[in-house]
């Protein structure tokens, strides 16, 4: 993208936002430009962007309050019927301009987290049938309390292809190089590792792409994938 391509664009999806500039990663994911375009070529950082396109700049995850926030949270857990993964939060701020970004919920924690924080709050508002769904995800108030250790586990879900043929496993595990030794041993042809992306819900990662795939299903976690499938989960790096 040229530097007026990125300025209109910013002008453009912050119309359809409601005046407000969108954040650097929502802007590239829905306009389909990377990092590379601008950063050290025309700008050092997005906020120089957003201040030549017209906007001052913004700090997004300081512009709602957390209740304004676990208030959304609650409406997509009550419309989902479940807790949401990342992915469901991206296509709910995609689809719905007043919806936060993933990003912006992030200062409230990891997953058990911030589940544990909905799950207070929807119990103080009466609301039961979202706390109940929280429950089963919200970690524990004893590792509330030790959020402040930074510490959290981090598996991955990979994606690996089957010798020349256009079967592919999506599976999650803690230790890559030790599930693909013992994924070759089962099989007649190579293995050859594609991608994989780390994450501290790769339980709830694998489920998505097992549910966006499922048409595609061949047995167990194998699919028939073909090369736009392959290039969208690789466009998945870091979850958390």
């Amino acid at each position: 993208m040229t530097k007026a391509q990125i300025l209109s664009e910013i002008r453009r999806t912050a119309a359809a936002n409601g005046g407000a500039p969108l954040g650097m990663d929502r802007f590239f994911s829905e306009t389909g430009g990377k990092q590379g375009d601008w950063r050290g070529k025309y700008w050092v950082r997005w906020g120089d962007a957003l201040q030549e396109a017209g906007f001052a700049p913004i700090d997004l995850l300081a512009a709602r309050s957390d209740d304004d926030l676990l208030t959304c949270l609650a409406g997509l857990v009550r419309e989902l019927g479940h807790f949401p993964v990342v992915a469901e939060i991206k296509l709910k701020a995609r689809s719905d301009p007043g919806f936060p970004w993933h990003n912006t919920f992030s200062r409230l924690g990891r997953k058990g987290i911030l589940a544990a924080r909905l799950k207070r709050f929807c119990e103080e508002k009466g609301d039961l049938e979202v706390a109940k769904v929280c429950a089963q995800v919200a970690k524990p108030e004893a590792a509330v309390a030790d959020e402040s250790t930074g510490i959290a586990p981090v598996g991955y879900v990979y994606l690996v292809r089957h010798g020349s043929r256009h079967e592919y496993k999506i599976g999650r595990t803690n230790n890559p190089m030790r599930r693909e030794g013992e994924i070759r041993t089962e099989l007649p042809e190579q293995l050859s590792p594609i991608h994989r992306i780390t994450t501290d819900d790769p339980a709830g990662i694998e489920r998505y792409w097992h549910m966006r795939f499922a048409d595609k299903r061949k047995n167990g976690e194998w699919f028939a994938l073909d090369a736009n499938d392959v290039r969208a989960f690789k466009r998945w790096r870091d979850i958390y």
